[in-house]
């Protein structure tokens, strides 16, 4: 990204038709899942498996459709705890992490 945007902004972001501009495919990935487009975000974030930024989406994803063995694999491999918040509060909480790393 050009510049560092900040965790509102980039919720505020999602009345747009597309995602801002610069973003990596994890925040793409989970740009689309704030939408609704389940599939689209999916298919955004198995582009880099492995990389603990979209694997961590990738378990909210899996999480958000019910397959919680699926999702449960994905937070292994992201290196976290399974989540327990709601899935809003989660979405939320991994964008402002994701904004937050270099």
């Amino acid at each position: 990204m050009s510049r560092m945007m900040k965790a509102d902004e980039y919720e505020a972001s999602l009345v747009e038709a597309v995602p801002p501009e610069g973003l990596d495919l994890a925040l793409t990935g989970l740009w689309w899942a704030g939408k609704g487009e389940w599939d689209r975000a999916h298919g955004f974030v198995q582009r880099d498996e492995g990389n603990p930024r979209c694997d961590i989406v990738h378990a909210l994803l899996h999480r958000q459709e019910g397959d919680l063995g699926n999702a449960a694999y994905w937070y292994r491999r992201a290196g976290e705890p399974v989540a327990k918040e709601p899935i809003l509060e989660e979405w939320k909480a991994i964008a402002a992490r994701l904004l937050a790393e270099p």
